[in-house]
């Protein structure tokens, strides 16, 4: 089992969730967050003074899914994300070493 963590523009959050269900993703954590990255944020101008925006909005997705999947999600997530613009955001995998469904119990790939 692996770790999906992506970092996306929260204007992209439907189309990368219609993207996963297409590619089977049954369950997705979304979290608002605010980062940046290369951008370093920008400056805005508000009643007349401008002043700099250092963190921007972004959305946290997170998804737990088994191994033989990761390369379809990442590459929904990849293709329905991609504006070509600077800020689109990363993507993070990584080992899930256990996963336990509260309500049955189960465990491992069955409690995805």
């Amino acid at each position: 089992m692996k770790l999906v963590v992506a970092i996306i523009k929260p204007f992209k959050l439907d189309e990368v969730r219609a993207a996963l269900a297409d590619v089977g993703v049954q369950g997705i954590t979304v979290t608002e967050v605010k980062g940046f990255g290369r951008q370093k944020g920008h400056t805005e101008l508000y009643r007349g003074a401008e002043y700099v925006v250092d963190f921007l909005p972004k959305i946290k997705l997170e998804l737990a899914v088994e191994d033989d999947q990761v390369e379809r999600v990442v590459e929904a997530i990849i293709e329905s994300a991609r504006t070509g613009k600077i800020g689109d955001g990363k993507i993070f995998v990584s080992e899930l070493g256990q996963a336990v469904r509260i309500r049955t119990g189960e465990s491992g790939s069955r409690a995805l």
